[in-house]
């Protein structure tokens, strides 16, 4: 990438490459990629998601080698995994490592997580980000985005839930969700509802945007929301995930505790502009 800026993935051999979304957030729109035969090609961003800081690139190549994607849903805490970029300016460094830790939460300055991501001590530094983050058979389970500390990495695991929002990418530029317009945290629920609904929690509403899809549907401050069209909802992030662009501008139905009592109450979600 252009001035050491960061790493990326050929992912087809026509020029497509994956990278971390903060790597290009500031180009105009291309640069220059450097690559492990020497050869260095024009690229321009074709889309790029702040949200799952994804981004997706296309060089002008027809001949590339690309890179073969994992699953990291096969992921376990103990195993190898080596991380690829280019740290400091050091074109094709390879460090190796284990997976210490899985599902872990990387927050974004646009006010939502990254979830399930990987935590390995595979040592990175400034320009690995956008990387791989291979196993031990050299498939991409990971794109290596931020250094959480000494010894400690993070990497937006490479799943169902990534494929599709790199797929999004690739054919439009761009990856649409839903939104309710609430800010809430995780809440355990009273203990009758607790044992009723086999779950310990819920997510209360903390705060409802005015003119939102929440506030037209009379979602209030205090509400504690325990389901979505029928899907547990246990955390901030299981509304996240839940939050896709089938569901936009289509009525869906909250399972609510208000007051202590079970209500239900019918939303349209709108979609999140970018």
């Amino acid at each position: 990438m252009i001035g050491g800026g960061g790493s990326a993935v050929v992912v087809t051999p026509d020029g497509f490459l994956l990278t971390s979304a903060h790597v290009v957030d500031r180009t105009s729109g291309g640069g220059r990629a450097s690559f492990v035969d020497g050869r260095e090609l024009d690229f321009e961003v074709i889309g790029s998601d702040p949200l799952s800081d994804l981004a997706v690139l296309r060089a002008d190549a027809r001949d590339l080698r690309a890179a073969e994607l994992g699953d990291a849903e096969r992921l376990r805490v103990g195993q190898l995994v080596v991380a690829i970029g280019n740290p400091n300016g050091f074109a094709g460094s390879v460090t190796a490592g284990v997976v210490s830790a899985l599902g872990r939460s990387l927050p974004t300055g646009q006010g939502r997580v990254v979830d399930n991501v990987i935590q390995t001590d595979a040592a990175l530094n400034p320009g690995n980000s956008g990387g791989a983050l291979a196993d031990g058979r050299g498939r991409v389970v990971g794109v290596n985005t931020a250094v959480a500390g000494v010894g400690l990495g993070l990497a937006v695991p490479i799943n169902g839930a990534t494929r599709m929002i790199v797929g999004a990418l690739m054919r439009e530029g761009r990856f649409r969700r839903a939104y309710l317009g609430i800010a809430g945290g995780v809440r355990p629920l009273p203990p009758r509802v607790a044992r009723a609904l086999g779950r310990a929690s819920g997510v209360e509403v903390v705060e409802v945007v005015e003119g939102s899809p929440a506030g037209e549907a009379g979602l209030r401050p205090e509400d504690l929301i325990v389901e979505l069209n029928g899907a547990p909802v246990t955390a901030v992030e299981d509304l996240q995930r839940l939050m896709v662009a089938e569901l936009i501008d289509t009525p869906v139905r909250a399972r609510i505790l208000r007051n202590g009592e079970e209500r239900e109450l019918d939303l349209v979600p709108a979609e999140l502009a970018a």
